[in-house]
């Protein structure tokens, strides 16, 4: 049994690429792994948050992970600040870290590019989040973490960062892997579907939001981009829109899409995006009546209460392995 991380920063409503892209696929891995998926708040600060916002988004998050089918008694489900250990492994690890390194991140670029166009300062947390990520993946010796195309950077540097500690100080890091899921890894947004779809995208046309209600999902994918051909085939490079809609359907009915291309062979895009409407609809449908229930519930503050228990226990001993080598602290 593999010991797999992974972690969604609480800043903005989720859209269904987070949920086919990681969700759905955390639900399969708690059945044949051992599971770490936690909400990286400390991740979401390093742009400006609200602290009212922030703490509701954690708890919202929360409650999805578990709509969606989370089971804490499969997967440790935890707050990243609630685990000190997180950033002190991270200072640990700056220290080891060459800026250069960081400078060559492509989501610092793209991130600190739109902190500029609104007016806003960029922060040394976003320069430097990288080696947070990396101190959440390392405490915790895992195997491997799902991540898509846009994710490789920062665990490659991860395995970097692990690889020169050990070979300075001892072995003290195990390298993780990185495990791309097979199909929904990366869901495209809908009217620019060259693009990824983020749930912080200010065209809230682009993304279908896990809260949106039924209406809205169907006028959402109804205005969804595609091309004049008019032809319900697979191109990713030729026909990038009615692909990304291919693979949202797909993803969510397990149906191939050699399976669906026949199904609407000679079919016309308003009734595949009718179709795909109603998929979308009744997939969501439940997941939001759950979260409503648990938002009213206890259970929330249980489960991270216990999540963070474990994981402080595991991430202790990791830390101060790390600080031993180092020779910090006294020696005892």
């Amino acid at each position: 049994m593999a010991r797999i991380l992974s972690a969604i920063q609480p800043s903005g409503t989720l859209s269904i690429g987070n949920y086919l892209g990681a969700l759905k696929n955390f639900v399969k891995l708690q059945d044949e792994h051992e599971c770490f998926f936690f909400i990286v708040d400390q991740h979401a600060i390093t742009v400006p948050q609200d602290k009212t916002e922030l703490r509701k988004k954690t708890k919202e998050l929360t409650a999805l992970y578990l709509a969606c089918g989370l089971n804490p008694e499969k997967a440790t489900i935890f707050v990243q600040s609630e685990v000190p250990a997180h950033t002190q492994l991270a200072w640990m690890l700056t220290c080891n870290t060459q800026m250069g390194e960081l400078e060559r991140m492509t989501q610092f670029k793209d991130k600190s590019q739109k902190q500029s166009a609104k007016g806003q300062g960029i922060s040394a947390g976003l320069f430097m989040y990288p080696v947070l990520m990396a101190a959440d993946i390392l405490l915790y010796d895992v195997d491997f973490v799902p991540v898509g195309d846009d994710q490789k950077q920062h665990l490659e540097l991860t395995r970097d960062l692990a690889e020169r500690f050990n070979n300075r100080f001892g072995e003290t890091f195990k390298i993780p892997e990185p495990l791309i899921a097979k199909t929904g890894a990366r869901i495209m947004s809908l009217q620019e579907p060259t693009k990824k779809m983020s749930k912080s995208d200010e065209n809230t046309k682009n993304m279908i939001l896990m809260t949106d209600e039924p209406n809205i999902i169907r006028k959402k994918i109804k205005s969804a981009v595609t091309d004049t051909e008019g032809t319900i085939k697979f191109d990713r490079e030729n026909k990038p829109g009615i692909s990304n809609l291919l693979e949202i359907y797909s993803t969510i009915t397990g149906e191939t899409i050699a399976e669906l291309e026949t199904r609407y062979e000679g079919m016309g895009y308003g009734q595949f995006k009718s179709d795909l409407a109603e998929v979308v609809v009744a997939e969501l449908e439940p997941i939001q009546q759950k979260m409503k229930e648990l938002l009213k519930s206890p259970v929330i503050d249980e489960v991270l209460d216990a999540g963070a228990e474990r994981a402080n226990k595991l991430a202790y001993k990791k830390v101060k392995k790390a600080e031993q080598r180092m020779g910090l602290g006294r020696k005892r």
